[in-house]
């Protein structure tokens, strides 16, 4: 990191903004193609859970290449000065890096489905089989992942 004054490395504290933070975007590659796109959400024990359609971009490239970046950030507030090259911006951000493995058992993408909707709201939830089956369950196994803030 270029600026290790802004630097976060208490995983406590990263943890906590992943928490606070509403959009994950995640980063996957395949034959030189970028493609980030933003997400719903969950972490826990060093997993991030994301729901998905079972077709699509980010299925076929997870299945040829598994190695994926995410981006989280929160706490925003631009900082406005007199000068043009005085702005600045507040913030707190984690970037990760980890492999993704799709979720094939159903009680496994019941809990990972609990792990999601838990970020967003309080409650016991419930769903059919049909909408499991209906979908696909990402579990990103985190490698490494650092804050930022300022």
């Amino acid at each position: 990191m270029n600026r290790k004054d802004r630097e976060i490395s208490d995983l406590r504290i990263i943890e906590e903004i992943l928490c606070k933070s509403k959009v994950l975007r995640l980063a996957l590659c395949n034959n030189n193609f970028p493609y980030i796109v933003p997400l719903n959400f969950g972490y826990k024990d060093n997993h991030i859970y994301i729901h998905s359609s079972k077709k699509g971009m980010k299925i076929d490239m997870l299945k040829k290449n598994n190695n994926v970046a995410f981006e989280v950030d929160t706490n925003h507030e631009l900082l406005i000065s007199d000068k043009a090259c005085g702005y600045s911006m507040k913030y707190e951000s984690v970037i990760g890096f980890g492999k993704a493995f799709l979720i094939e058992n159903n009680e496994e993408k019941k809990e990972a489905l609990d792990i999601i909707m838990s970020h967003y709201a309080k409650g016991n939830f419930d769903y059919s089989l049909d909408e499991i089956n209906r979908i696909s369950i990402i579990r990103i196994d985190i490698d490494s992942m650092s804050g930022k803030k300022s």
